[in-house]
C-alpha cells in the first residue's frame, strides 16, 4: 500500500500540490481550517487553473474542517504530514497532526519562511523534512480553487527543492520528491539550508513590498525606486545569510553576488539587476502576481512579516551585519496590517534608504 498523505493547510502551494497528488491516485487528506473552503471541495472537488499553457482540472477529494482531525484516530496513521500552514501557526498544527503520525512517518514543511526548527522541536529532528516551492506563483483566489499565474516551470526552472535537515539524500526524501513532482520540477537537494536562506531572500524582496504599497510585481519591477530598494533588501539578507554559513543558491536566476553588490550601490551590478528584473516584468504575463502577503493583505489576514524580513533582522543580531532597510520595512507592514498606514508605496519612497 501507498503512503498516507496529510495537507495540512490547503492554500495555494498546499493545494496546488496535493490537488496533483490526489489526481495521481495518491492517498491524501486536506485539512484546513476555512470551513467554506472545506466544504467547496467536498462538494465539488480541489480546481486547479493556470495562466497558460496548462488545462485547468478539479479532482475529488476528501477535505476536513481541522476539528474533524480526530476522526484520523480510527483509521490507519498517517505516513507524510505536508506541513502547508502560515509559519504563526506552524506549532500548533504540527502538534495536532503529530498524535496520528505513524511510528516512520514524518512532516514536511512546504512553506513559505523557515520553520523545520519550529516543526522538529515538536516531532523531533529526525521526523523534519523541508521543501522549498521555488517562483511558483500561485494563490487561492475562491474557496476550493488554485490559480497559477503562469504555465509549468518544466526544465526551465525546479520549482520544488526537497532536503533532509542533515544534508545527506535518503529513500524518504526522494519520495516527497516524487510527489511533488506530480505538479512540477522537483529536486532533491543536499543543502537544504541555503536553499531555504536563498527562498528568503526572494520572499524579503517581493512579499513586504506587496504588502505595503498595494502594487503587484510587474508595477514594483517597473518602478525605479522601489526596484532598487528591492535589490536593498535582498542584499542585506544575503549578507546575513553568507555571515551564517549557508551556501547560497541562485536568486531571480542571479548570483547572489551580484544582488548583494547591486543593493549596495555598485554600478555594474545595478546594471545587470535592473536589465534582468525589467525583462521579467515586460515578459506577457510577467510580474501579474501579487506575491502572497500582498493577497494576505487584500484579505484582511495576519502577514507572515515577522517570519520573513523580521527573521532577517533578528538573525543579522546574531553576526553584526545591519539590516535598516528590512527592519524599516517590517515596522511599515505591520503598520499597514494593524490599520494605522494604508498601502502606499510613498511609505518606500520617503525612507531614501535606496
Amino acid at each position: 500500500m501507498g503512503a498516507r498523505i496529510a495537507v495540512i493547510g490547503v492554500g495555494a502551494v498546499g493545494g496546488y500540490a496535493g490537488a496533483h497528488m490526489a489526481q495521481a491516485g495518491e492517498d491524501v487528506t486536506f485539512v484546513d481550517p476555512w470551513p467554506e473552503h472545506v466544504e467547496t471541495m467536498r462538494a465539488k472537488g480541489l480546481r486547479i487553473t493556470h495562466l497558460k499553457d496548462v488545462p485547468e482540472f478539479t479532482v475529488p477529494v476528501r477535505a476536513l474542517h481541522l476539528t474533524e482531525l480526530q476522526h484520523l484516530s480510527k483509521e490507519a496513521p498517517i505516513d507524510i504530514a505536508f506541513m502547508c500552514m502560515k509559519s504563526y501557526d506552524t506549532a500548533w498544527a504540527t502538534t495536532m497532526i503529530r498524535q496520528y503520525l505513524s511510528p516512520n512517518g514524518f512532516v514536511v514543511s512546504l512553506q513559505n519562511c523557515i520553520n523545520e526548527e519550529t516543526i522538529a522541536g515538536i516531532v523531533g529532528w529526525g521526523r523534519t523534512l523541508g521543501s522549498v516551492a521555488s517562483s511558483i506563483t500561485v494563490d487561492l483566489c475562491e474557496p476550493g480553487h488554485v490559480r497559477r499565474a503562469a504555465g509549468k516551470s518544466g526544465a526551465a526552472h525546479t520549482v520544488f527543492r526537497v532536503g533532509e535537515v542533515h544534508g545527506r539524500i535518503t529513500d524518504r526524501a526522494r519520495e516527497v520528491c516524487r510527489l511533488v513532482a506530480l505538479s512540477d520540477g522537483a529536486k532533491v537537494t543536499e543543502n537544504l539550508w541555503g536553499e531555504r536562506w536563498s527562498k528568503l531572500v526572494t520572499n524579503a524582496m517581493a512579499n513586504g513590498l506587496s504588502a505595503s504599497t498595494g502594487l503587484i510585481s510587474r508595477e514594483i519591477l517597473l518602478d525605479d525606486a522601489l526596484r532598487h530598494f528591492s535589490a536593498r533588501l535582498g542584499s542585506e539578507a544575503i549578507r546575513v545569510g553568507q555571515a551564517l554559513g549557508y551556501q547560497l543558491e541562485e536568486i531571480y536566476h542571479l548570483a547572489p553576488e551580484t544582488i548583494a553588490r547591486a543593493g549596495e550601490g555598485d554600478p555594474a551590478a545595478t546594471q545587470v539587476w535592473d536589465e534582468h528584473r525589467l525583462e521579467e516584468a515586460r515578459k506577457p504575463g510577467g510580474g501579474a502576481h501579487r506575491p502572497s502577503m500582498g493577497q494576505d493583505m487584500v484579505k484582511g489576514r495576519r502577514t507572515e512579516i515577522e517570519f520573513l524580513n523580521g527573521f532577517i533582522v533578528d538573525k543579522s543580531k546574531e553576526v553584526g551585519i545591519p539590516t535598516p532597510a528590512n527592519a524599516a520595512l517590517t515596522d511599515i507592514v505591520k503598520r499597514v496590517e494593524k490599520g494605522e498606514l494604508q498601502p502606499d508605496k510613498r511609505h518606500i519612497i520617503e525612507l531614501r534608504l535606496n
